[in-house]
C-alpha cells in the first residue's frame, strides 16, 4: 500500500500537460466489444482502472495489447459472462453489459463495485434496455438480460439527482445495434458521452444529438473497428488549475478545453484567480489572495462532483465562509474528516451540505485518502499546509491521476513517492500496531526461499506486541500490583 509525502510551502510554476481522460476511455473500450475487427484507442491514460478494464476484456475473450498511450482491441470470439472478482472491483466496467447485450443477445454481468461515495443503483441502465426489448433478471449477483430481437425505442433516463452518464452510454451502445430509431430523452451531456458517440460514429454508428439531452440513434446491422483518440481529461485540468490556485504559482495546463471546464472556470473567477484561455491550454495565475464562494455540484455543464473535494481543499485557505453543497452524491464528505487532521474547519450539516470557515493555517499531518477525488483533495492540502503531509492508499489516486507526483515535482512540488507498507517519513516515524500485522502478514506469503526469515519476523512482530501491552497494563492500569513473593514451607527452606 503506497503513500505521498508531501512537503508544504512550495508554489507551483511552470507546464503540465493533462492526459486522456478516464472516464471516457473506460466506455470506449467497453464499446470495442460490439465488433470482431481491430479497434485502436491513443491518447489513453496509463492508469490502473484502464489496465483492469483491460483485463475484464481479455476474461471475456479480446485480445488486448498496451503500448505506452495506445490501446488495440480485437473482440473475435467473446462470452457475456463478466466474473465476479474482476467486475466488482471497478464500477465503470458495468458498461460492459450494454455491447455485451448488443451483440451476443445475452450477458451475465456481476454488480459494480468502486469508490464508496454512496449509493449509484443501475436501475436506469437496466429500465432502458428493457424498453429497447431485453428481458433483465438480477440473480445471485448477476445483472442477467437478454434479448430475441431488440427494437428501437423511446428512453427516459432522469433520475432524482438527474441523468445517469454511464446509463447514457449502456443504452447507446445497445440502441447502436437495435433494430429501428431509439430516442433516448433527459440523457447525459457530459463530454465523456460525446466522446463516446464519436467513436462509435467512427465504427458506423448512426446517431445525432450527443452532447443534448435528446440522442437519437438509428440502428445498424453491424459495425466496424475504427481508430480513435480520447478527449484530455477535465477533471484532472481542473485538479491542477485548483493545485496552481491553492499555491498562488504560475501553471500552464496543456490539453485543457476550456468548454468542458466552464463551471469551474466560473469560480475559480469569482474567488479572484485569475487565467488565460489559449487555443489548446489554460495559463491559471494564483498570485492574489483566494475569496469565499459557495459552489452547488450539479450534472454537466454545472459544477462536478468530481471536483467538489478539491474546491473544499481551495476554501480552507479563504478568509471567509463557503457552503459546499453535494447534489450527485449523498455520501461525499469522507475526506472532510481527513482535512480536519490538517487543521481544516469544517461542519458538515445534514448530509448534503458542508460548511467551511477558512483562513487557518493548515500543518501537515498522515491522512487516509478514502477515494479517488478525496485523495487529490488531500494531496493539495498536503501543498499548502506547514510541514510534512503523508497521504496514505493512494491506489486511490492511481486510479484516475496519470503519474501525478511526477507532474507535480515537475512544477516543483515536493511530493515523494514511497511504496510498500513499511515506508516511514518524518510526518509519521512509527508505523501502528494494525500496519506492524498487516505488514507481517503480508510477509508470510513471499517465496520458499525466504519463509524462514519471514517466519521469524512474524514471531518478533507478536512478541513485541505483547511486551508493549503488558508494560501498558501495568503502567496504566490502578489496580496492578506486583505479585506476592513465593514461600516455601519451613520442610522445603531447610
Amino acid at each position: 500500500m503506497g503513500s505521498l509525502l508531501i512537503e508544504g510551502g512550495c508554489t507551483l510554476e511552470g507546464e503540465v500537460e493533462i492526459s486522456g481522460a478516464k472516464n471516457a476511455v473506460l466506455p470506449i473500450l467497453a464499446a470495442t466489444l460490439l465488433t470482431e475487427e481491430l479497434c485502436i484507442i491513443r491518447r489513453a491514460p496509463q492508469l490502473s482502472d484502464v489496465r483492469f478494464m483491460g483485463r475484464i476484456l481479455e476474461s471475456l475473450g479480446a485480445s488486448v495489447h498496451f503500448e505506452g498511450d495506445t490501446i488495440c482491441v480485437q473482440s473475435g470470439k467473446i462470452h457475456g459472462r463478466g466474473d465476479y472478482n474482476l467486475i466488482r472491483k471497478m464500477r465503470g466496467s458495468v458498461c460492459i453489459l450494454g455491447p455485451l447485450l448488443a451483440r451476443l443477445g445475452q450477458a451475465e454481468v456481476s454488480l459494480p463495485g468502486g469508490c464508496v461515495i454512496g449509493a449509484r443503483p443501475i436501475d436506469l441502465h437496466l429500465k432502458g434496455m428493457e424498453a429497447l426489448g431485453a428481458a433483465v433478471e438480477i440473480k445471485e449477483g448477476y445483472v442477467c438480460v437478454r434479448a430475441e430481437k431488440l427494437v428501437g425505442n423511446q428512453v427516459f433516463l432522469g433520475g432524482k439527482v438527474g441523468p445517469t452518464v454511464l446509463g447514457t452510454a449502456n443504452v447507446m451502445m445497445v440502441a447502436a445495434l437495435a433494430e429501428g430509431q431509439t430516442m433516448i430523452e433527459s440523457a447525459a451531456c457530459e463530454p465523456e458521452i460525446v466522446d463516446l458517440a464519436l467513436f462509435l460514429t467512427a465504427m458506423g454508428a448512426n446517431i445525432q444529438g450527443a452532447g443534448s439531452p435528446i440522442i437519437k440513434i438509428q440502428g445498424v446491422r453491424s459495425l466496424h473497428g475504427a481508430d480513435h483518440e480520447v478527449i484530455p481529461d477535465r477533471i484532472e485540468a481542473a485538479t491542477f488549475a485548483i493545485a496552481a490556485a491553492a499555491t498562488r504559482g504560475n501553471v500552464k495546463i496543456h490539453r485543457a478545453r476550456c468548454e468542458h471546464l466552464g463551471a469551474v472556470l466560473g469560480k475559480l473567477r469569482e474567488v479572484g484567480v485569475s487565467f488565460t484561455r489559449e487555443r489548446d491550454s489554460l495559463h491559471v495565475h494564483g498570485n492574489g489572495a483566494i475569496g469565499t464562494v459557495d459552489v452547488t455540484t450539479q450534472p454537466f455543464a454545472g459544477f462536478p462532483t468530481d471536483v467538489q473535494a478539491q474546491m473544499m481543499a481551495l476554501m480552507t485557505l479563504a478568509d471567509g465562509i463557503s457552503v459546499i453543497t453535494e447534489r450527485i452524491f449523498e455520501s461525499r464528505f469522507m475526506h472532510v474528516s481527513e482535512l480536519a487532521r490538517l487543521g481544516a474547519d469544517i461542519v458538515i450539516e445534514g448530509r448534503a451540505t458542508a460548511i467551511v470557515k477558512g483562513g487557518r493555517q493548515l500543518s501537515g499531518a498522515p491522512v487516509m485518502a478514502s477515494d479517488l477525488r478525496a485523495s487529490a483533495a488531500l494531496v493539495i492540502a498536503g501543498l499548502v499546509a506547514e510541514g510534512k503531509t503523508l497521504v496514505k492508499r493512494i491506489y486511490h489516486l492511481d486510479r484516475g491521476y496519470e503519474k501525478i507526483d511526477q507532474k507535480l515535482e515537475q512544477l516543483g512540488g515536493r511530493v515523494i513517492r514511497q511504496e510498500g507498507t513499511w515506508a516511514k517519513s518524518s510526518a509519521s516515524p512509527y508505523l501502528s500496531s494494525s500496519e506492524l500485522l498487516g505488514s507481517a502478514s503480508q510477509l508470510t506469503t513471499r517465496k520458499w526461499t525466504d519463509r524462514w526469515s519471514s517466519k521469524k519476523t512474524v514471531l518478533r512482530t507478536r512478541y513485541r506486541l505483547l511486551w508493549l501491552s503488558r508494560v501498558c497494563r501495568r503502567h496504566w492500569n490502578p489496580f496492578w500490583k506486583p505479585p506476592k513473593a513465593r514461600v516455601l514451607p519451613s520442610w522445603k527452606s531447610g
